[in-house]
């Protein structure tokens, strides 16, 4: 999985270039980097305009627009609790989505698309660290199996048009995000946000504790999504190749330490109780970055910058609701 010739990659900084799901986590982010990164023509749809799910909307967008890349960050996304309520949203949405851009994408012509996954397409008891080879070697984590099925299927839709079309369609798979247009739901949110909102919370209502689920005991891999985003225009200007690319801190952090470290971010000078009656949930997650850190690229962003700025970023927002 190495890099092809630097030339037969290089992407002209006036091309058009489709971001799907700009307005999400990830495709804000990944606007962001190809603009300081000096890209000038920048296709963006809000769902409103283009609704992925719809084929013909899809094609005919395609059809006008022609667009040379493309970054798929679309996606159906959420929690235990949305994936076990909507199990049908998450595997169909995320199909249609992932079908109708990919093939409209190869047919009107566009050059190179990336396509973003999930951890979560790794099997439940993968060997740790995660290497990309652990893709399909058992059982999947059944709280979220639709919406990883789905991802699976789009790694595998890039690989069978680049096998079939010699079509240049390459994946990226990242671990567990965090940052500005974050979902700091109460309870959708992911481990960081929702923590970073209680603590929050708590310290504006003088609340004396907070009480977070487990033992703090289990090890997780957190990266900002600028970070993601600088790898995607890496990704995008420097890789094409079969096989998908892990992307990762490639740094554990307990979740009683970044519990301490969001709690020291904030401000919250209450106490921080340990529900230990409460599961843990899987002990261990960390993807294995080393492809990438072999193509040249690795993370900027510390975790302590990182909870900094996307605390600073949300209560600014929260001041706006």
């Amino acid at each position: 999985m190495a890099a092809t010739d630097a030339a037969a990659l290089k992407v002209d900084k006036s091309a058009k270039i489709f971001v799907a799901g700009h307005r999400g986590l990830v495709g804000s982010a990944v606007v962001r980097r190809l603009r300081s990164a000096g890209y000038t023509n920048i296709i963006l749809r809000s769902h409103s305009e283009l609704d992925l799910t719809i084929q013909s909307a899809v094609k005919t967008f395609f059809s006008i627009e022609k667009p040379q890349y493309v970054i798929l960050a679309a996606a159906k996304v959420g929690g235990i609790h949305a994936n076990a309520t909507y199990p049908a949203d998450f595997i169909t949405i995320n199909l249609q989505i992932q079908t109708n851009v990919i093939d409209s994408a190869y047919r009107y012509g566009v050059k190179k698309l990336v396509f973003l996954g999930s951890s979560c397409i790794y099997p439940k008891h993968a060997l740790q660290p995660i290497s990309e080879s652990a893709l399909l070697t058992g059982p999947l984590e059944p709280t979220n199996e639709w919406y990883a099925i789905a991802k699976i299927a789009g790694i595998k839709m890039c690989q069978a048009y680049r096998i079939q079309y010699k079509w240049d369609a390459i994946s990226a798979m990242p671990t567990n995000l965090y940052g500005p247009n974050d979902n700091f739901h109460p309870e959708n949110a992911h481990v960081l946000p929702a923590l970073m909102r209680r603590f929050h919370e708590a310290k504006v209502s003088g609340a004396k504790e907070v009480v977070v689920w487990g033992s703090g005991s289990p090890l997780r891999e957190f990266l900002h999504v600028d970070d993601l985003a600088d790898a995607v225009v890496f990704l995008l200007e420097n890789y094409s190749g079969l096989g998908h690319v892990n992307v990762g801190s490639g740094k554990e952090v307990s979740i009683k330490e970044l519990a301490e470290l969001v709690k020291e971010v904030v401000g919250f000078e209450g106490a921080l109780v340990w529900d230990g009656s409460k599961p843990d949930g899987t002990p261990r997650k960390l993807m294995d970055n080393s492809t990438l850190a072999k193509l040249g690229w690795e993370p900027k962003i510390s975790l302590r910058d990182g909870v900094v700025g996307t605390y600073e970023w949300y209560v600014k927002y929260t001041k706006q609701q």
